[in-house]
């Protein structure tokens, strides 16, 4: 990659607690307990969201809403809930985290989706707005996306969102008992507006059918 002069560099702002509003989902930065319960709920019963995460599941709504009391409200990692515009309900969560504004570095994890959230529109452009924040609102230069090495949906999930896998950091951390490979990929900002691209053209009405099947996927829609 040719070099850039960086020599008019500014330091970024911090992520705001404005609304993030789209055609099919809002973003809400979490700033207190109002999403807590919803939640709750659309988590309850799939025991399977908290494989790789360091964190549950829960025993109980209690259990879980101690947990979320204790950090969903974090300034870093920023915790965002996700509620799709179907349902108006909190159906799930991401956080911007590692923030770095003097570099111009940000990470997307803490990602649970609920099963009603998952492989929908409203997921996907709740990934846009959040991306579209970072590079487009802040002017981030880079935004990181890491993983345990054997999550292979994560990893599926960060190259169909147009992340690039950059290295393997061996023995990173100690999640639940075992040892975690952690796989780093990232986007950084001459790539985003390809990214962009793609995502506006897989969000358009007509590349969806009649049944709401998408007509071209995300990949082949960045691709033109």
């Amino acid at each position: 990659m040719t070099e850039r002069s960086l020599a008019n560099w500014q330091p970024c702002a911090l992520p705001g607690n404005e609304p993030l509003v789209g055609r099919h989902v809002r973003v809400e930065p979490i700033v207190d307990d109002r999403h807590f319960a919803d939640l709750e709920a659309a988590f309850r019963g799939h025991d399977a969201l908290w494989t790789y995460l360091a964190y549950g599941p829960f025993d109980g709504a209690e259990a879980f809403l101690r947990y979320a009391q204790a950090t969903y409200l974090s300034a870093d990692p920023k915790f965002h809930a996700i509620i799709p515009a179907g349902s108006g309900k909190a159906e799930g969560v991401a956080a911007l985290m590692r923030l770095d504004p003097a570099n111009g570095v940000a990470e997307i994890g803490h990602i649970c989706l609920a099963p009603t959230l998952q492989k929908t529109r409203a997921s996907t452009e709740a990934f846009a707005l959040l991306y579209g924040r970072v590079f487009d609102e802040l002017g981030y230069r880079r935004l990181e996306w890491k993983c345990e090495s054997t999550n292979a949906p994560s990893r599926r999930a960060a190259a169909r969102y147009g992340f690039q896998y950059e290295s393997l950091f061996r023995q990173h951390m100690v999640v639940k008992g075992r040892n975690r490979d952690t796989a780093w990929f990232s986007i950084i900002d001459p790539e985003w507006p390809v990214v962009k691209a793609g995502f506006e053209r897989w969000l358009a009405d007509e590349n969806f059918d009649g049944e709401g099947r998408q007509r071209r996927s995300l990949e082949a829609c960045r691709e033109g």
